[in-house]
C-alpha cells in the first residue's frame, strides 16, 4: 500500500469514530478533514503521517525508546512468540468478562509500544466474539507509534500523553496496560460504565536470568510488585488476578532481540551484556500478574 493510501485509509478509519476524540489542547470536538488532518472546533490541527498515525501531543517529548528497540520488540513478539501465552490469557479474560451491549467493542491500549501485543489481542478477540473491534493504541514514543502504523493498518495509532489522553469521557469498554506506566484517574474517566481495566505487571521471576547475569548485587535479582498491585486495588473494583508463568528457550538471535528491547540492559555493564549475548541459548522466565478491575463509581 502506498504512503498516500495508508494516510487516506487511516483518515477514513478515524473519521468513522471521530466522536471519540477531543482536542488535547482545548478539549473541543474534532473532525477529519480532506483525508489529511484531524482538526478541532478551534482549528487546532493534527496531520496524519505517511504511515497513517496521529501525533496528538501538545508539545514534543523525548523518549529513551527508539525505532531499533521497537523492531527488536516486534521480532520477539511476532516471530519468536515470546509473549504468546500472555496474549492468550488476556483474550480468555476478555471473553469471560467483557459483555458490551452494542455490536462494537472499543479497546484502548495505553503504552502500546509498536503495537504487536495489541494487534495479537485484537485479532484473537475479533475471531472469538461476534462483534466489531475498534482498537486504538497510544504511546508517548513517536518511533513506537510509527512502527505500529507501518505494520498494522487496521488500528488507530496515536502519539499521546497518558496524563492527557485525547478522548472524551466514557468511550472504552476495555483499557489494556501491559508492562507500562498507568494513569488511573484517566483510565476511570475514559471507561464506560462497568468498563474493564486489564493491567499486566512483572512478578519476581520475570526475566530473572537476565537480572542474574547482568547484576552482582543480590537485591538486583529480586523484584516485588506489591506496591503496584496495591495501587491498582485502591483504584478499581477488583474482579480477579491471573498469574502467567512459563519459560521460553531463546537462541542467540532471539536473545539479542530480548536484550536490545529491555531496559534491564541499560544499567548493566557492557561486558556482562556481551558475555550474555555470546550464549548459544538460554531458558528465559516470563512471570507476570494480570490484574483485572472494573471502573469505580
Amino acid at each position: 500500500m502506498s504512503e498516500k493510501n495508508k494516510r487516506i485509509r487511516s483518515a477514513v478509519y478515524v473519521g468513522a469514530v471521530e466522536s471519540l476524540f477531543k482536542c488535547p489542547i482545548c478539549e473541543s470536538t474534532m473532525h477529519t478533514v480532506e483525508f489529511k488532518s484531524l482538526i478541532c472546533a478551534n482549528h487546532h490541527t493534527f496531520d496524519f503521517t505517511k504511515q497513517g498515525s496521529l501525533n496528538l501531543l501538545k508539545q514534543p517529548v523525548r523518549s529513551n525508546y527508539g525505532k531499533e528497540l521497537f523492531e527488536y520488540r516486534r521480532k520477539l513478539i511476532v516471530e519468536d512468540k515470546f509473549f504468546a501465552p500472555l496474549s492468550e490469557k488476556i483474550t480468555e479474560v476478555m471473553e469471560k468478562q467483557v459483555m458490551p451491549e452494542n455490536e462494537e467493542l472499543f479497546l484502548l491500549d495505553t503504552g502500546t509500544g509498536e503495537g504487536s501485543h495489541f494487534n495479537n489481542i485484537c485479532t484473537d478477540i475479533q475471531s472469538s466474539v461476534n462483534k466489531s473491534v475498534i482498537g486504538i493504541g497510544i504511546d508517548i514514543s513517536k518511533e513506537g507509534i510509527q512502527t505500529a502504523a507501518k505494520h498494522y493498518s487496521n488500528k488507530i495509532w496515536c502519539v499521546a500523553d497518558l496524563a492527557n489522553m485525547p478522548f472524551k469521557d466514557q468511550q472504552f469498554d476495555v483499557i489494556l496496560n501491559i508492562l507500562s506506566p498507568s494513569n488511573y484517574s484517566e483510565f476511570n474517566r475514559l471507561l464506560k460504565a462497568n468498563g474493564l481495566v486489564i493491567k499486566v505487571v512483572p512478578r519476581n521471576g520475570y526475566l530473572q536470568e537476565l537480572r542474574e547475569a547482568f547484576f552482582d548485587a543480590p537485591e538486583k535479582h529480586l523484584y516485588s510488585n506489591a506496591e503496584t498491585v496495591n495501587r491498582f486495588n485502591m483504584n478499581f473494583q477488583i474482579q480477579s488476578s491471573k498469574q502467567v508463568r512459563y519459560t521460553v528457550n531463546l537462541d542467540k538471535a532471539s536473545l539479542a532481540s530480548l536484550v536490545h528491547m529491555t531496559p534491564l540492559a541499560w544499567s548493566a555493564s557492557k561486558e556482562k551484556v556481551r558475555l550474555f549475548l555470546e550464549k548459544e541459548s538460554v531458558n528465559v522466565t516470563v512471570d507476570l500478574d494480570i490484574l483485572i478491575g472494573r471502573k469505580t463509581s
